[in-house]
């Protein structure tokens, strides 16, 4: 992952500021990022760094990778094929009726009102 970000990063040398994180930690922000998927404000507190340089660096990485073609995810039907681990899991759902007094009962509203008296 490292030598696509750092050939992409040749390629596209820009003039000016120099990024915040060193190209070592943008992909290991991005690492923490899809591994935690902590959200954007934590992420820039633990690394000391803006939100939105956050979110441009994961952006960045991200887009780097994938157009690289090394590292995607395999397609619907490569996953539609494989057959999934059976797991069986059994949920008693059956209902049990619960013991409650009738709503319009006259003996507890005659002893409600016996007891104001």
């Amino acid at each position: 992952m490292l030598a696509v970000l750092a050939t992409r990063e040749a390629a596209k040398r820009k003039k000016g500021r120099p990024p915040d994180l060193i190209l070592e930690q943008q992909l290991l922000l991005a690492l923490q990022f899809w591994r935690e998927y902590r959200t954007h404000y934590h992420l820039a507190i633990e690394w000391q760094v803006a939100e939105n340089t956050v979110r441009r660096t994961i952006q960045r990485v991200e887009n780097t990778l994938v157009k690289s073609g090394a590292f995607a995810l395999p397609g619907r039907r490569k996953i539609a094929g494989a057959e999934p681990p059976w797991q069986v899991i059994a949920v008693d759902v059956t209902e049990s009726p619960i013991e409650r007094p009738k709503k319009n009962s006259v003996p507890a509203i005659r002893v409600r009102r016996s007891a104001t008296h």
